[in-house]
This record gives structure tokens, sequence and C-alpha cells, in this order.
């Protein structure tokens, strides 16, 4: 296949990738906590050896997306009035655990709620799983409701990377290491974060994205234009 016409292709494919993720973007601009996700792309100029024959040589050509990332800008913050509320100045994330699987996940979106239990009543988030505090323990709620400085905010020696899980929660990987206990953690009860897209540079990005893939469905007309030209002299 002509190298041009292999190159415009995956440039195409990838930026339909990139329109993906701007949609998921956009579609969340509402969504408290959320951090908008960006895509980093790679020269995809790779030569893979053949172990018998070391002037054997494939060659690629192309872009390709290394990796999908999280935003690290904070979001702003707007006060509810609901004292279950909580939000985070700065970084670390709460702590999450889903009393039905044992499973630990990490979240922005302070959006909390009392739930009853059979021995009194936890603040937990919208999908029913426990806040835990500093201890890593679910936090009851007493008669003087809960504190902010109960709260636990917990952060990673490598930060970048965590596995997305869905409904605006993350796992932790080997990579990322032991979450650790951020002791200075500013935390504002009453308030939320927002979601820190920025609709202005998504909308530049779907312009910039969507030139692109047109002029690369142009290279992969042009391509098959000049293969069929090349067919028609012999």
């Amino acid at each position: 296949m002509d190298t041009s016409f292999y190159t415009a292709a995956q440039g195409a494919r990838m930026r339909q990738k990139q329109m993906n993720v701007i949609a998921n973007n956009i579609s969340n601009i509402n969504t408290n906590g959320y951090r908008a996700k960006e895509v980093a792309f790679g020269d995809l100029m790779y030569y893979n050896m053949n172990p018998g024959n070391a002037e054997d040589w494939d060659a690629g050509a192309g872009c390709l997306i290394e990796r999908t990332m999280d935003s690290q800008e904070q979001g702003s913050l707007v006060s509810t009035g609901d004292q279950n509320n909580f939000a985070i100045e700065g970084s670390g994330y709460f702590m999450l655990l889903d009393s039905a699987t044992g499973e630990i996940t990490y979240t922005r979106d302070g959006s909390f709620s009392a739930s009853q239990r059979a021995d009194g009543f936890y603040l937990v988030n919208n999908a029913g799983k426990l806040v835990l505090d500093k201890m890593g323990q679910p936090i009851q709620i007493g008669e003087q409701g809960v504190s902010k400085d109960q709260i636990g905010v917990f952060d990673f020696p490598i930060s970048t990377g965590l596995l997305s899980k869905g409904d605006n929660e993350w796992q932790a990987s080997e990579q990322n290491g032991q979450p650790y206990l951020i002791t200075d953690a500013k935390v504002r009860q009453g308030c939320i974060e927002e979601s820190n897209v920025d609709l202005a540079k998504e909308m530049a990005k779907v312009i910039e994205s969507s030139r692109s893939y047109s002029y690369n469905l142009k290279m992969v007309q042009t391509s098959d234009e000049i293969e069929q030209a090349i067919n028609n002299l012999r």
C-alpha cells in the first residue's frame, strides 16, 4: 500500500478518536468535579527489525494517540448551601469505598449526601459509595452533621495516569504509587467544584480536528487517484 495513503488513513482515524474525546468533554460540561480529557499525539515513525536479517525493516508512518490525560486545572467552586457538599482547593481526591465489593476509587465530585445504614447515617456519593475520612474509614454523620476536618483528601506520588472508572471516578494503578493523606488540604464545606471544561477551548479543538480530518481524507483521495493513474499506465 502506498505510504501516503496509509499515513492519511491513520491520521483520519486518530482525529476521529480525538473528536470522540472532545465530544465527551463537552457532554460533561455540567458534571461536578469532571476533569477535561486531553489527547497526546505521537509520531508513528517506528522500525521493527527482523531478527533473522538486520537489513529487513518494516517502516510505519503517520500519527498515533499515545495516551489520554486528565486536565489538572482547578474547576470553579460554587456555593450550594448544603453542608454535605465539599470541594477541594488545589490537588487531591476524595476517597470512596464500595461496601459491596470493597473497591476503592477516587473522585473530585463532592456532591455528597446522607445515607441511612443499620447503625446510623453515613456520608456517601451519588452512587451510594461511602466517603472515607483521614484514617480511611467511613464517615458517620453525627447529630452536629459532618465537619470538613473529617474529610480525607488523598493524592499520589504520580497523580497522572489514574484509570478512569466512569461515573466521574478514578482508580489507582501500580505506577501511581500508594495514596497518601494531604494533611494541609484545603476543603470548603457547602461548596462543589464544577467541571473544568472550557467550552471555548473545546470548540477550537473541534475546528482544528475537523479540518485535519478533512485534509487527511483529501490526501487519501489524492493517493487513490495516483494509484489509479499508475495502474492505467501498465
